[in-house]
């Protein structure tokens, strides 16, 4: 029984379709015997069309608002996979960065991550369920 992580992009989670497609891969490796953390990106473009509306309203949105509405694709995303695999009897949680505890320096648009805390996820894990974890978001411990 192996750790797996799987990251999937945009593309792989692009609509409705695409996100049950991918609920149907990480069910075949869960059911395999593995333990699985799954990354996600917004869907295809969800971010586009996110930034497009920061624009309609600032020509130079702050950096930090920038982040916020950059990060709400993700949680979309997380939310709908994990729902999809609710939908295949599986256990699964989503997280987002801070609930994952990944923590970033302060360096918005363009943060590093700096570590993360494994514990609740290893916990999550180990209860049985596939941890479903937000791409693109972390927490900054300096704000």
């Amino acid at each position: 029984m192996a750790l797996i992580v799987q990251k999937y992009g945009g593309t792989s989670v692009g609509n409705v379709e695409r996100i049950k497609h991918v609920a149907e891969r990480v069910a075949k490796r869960y059911k395999a015997g593995d333990k699985l953390v799954v990354v996600v990106s917004a869907m295809a473009g969800e971010t586009n069309r996110l930034i497009e509306l920061a624009h309609q309203v600032s020509q130079r949105p702050t950096e930090r608002e920038y982040d916020v509405i950059f990060a709400s694709g993700e949680q979309v995303s997380v939310a709908l996979l994990t729902i999809a695999l609710h939908e295949l009897g599986l256990k699964a949680l989503s997280m987002l960065g801070h609930q994952a505890k990944i923590y970033t320096d302060s360096i918005h648009s363009k943060a590093m991550i700096d570590r993360i805390d494994t514990a609740r996820i290893q916990k999550a894990v180990n209860e049985g369920n596939i941890v479903v974890i937000a791409g693109c978001q972390g927490v900054d411990l300096e704000e």
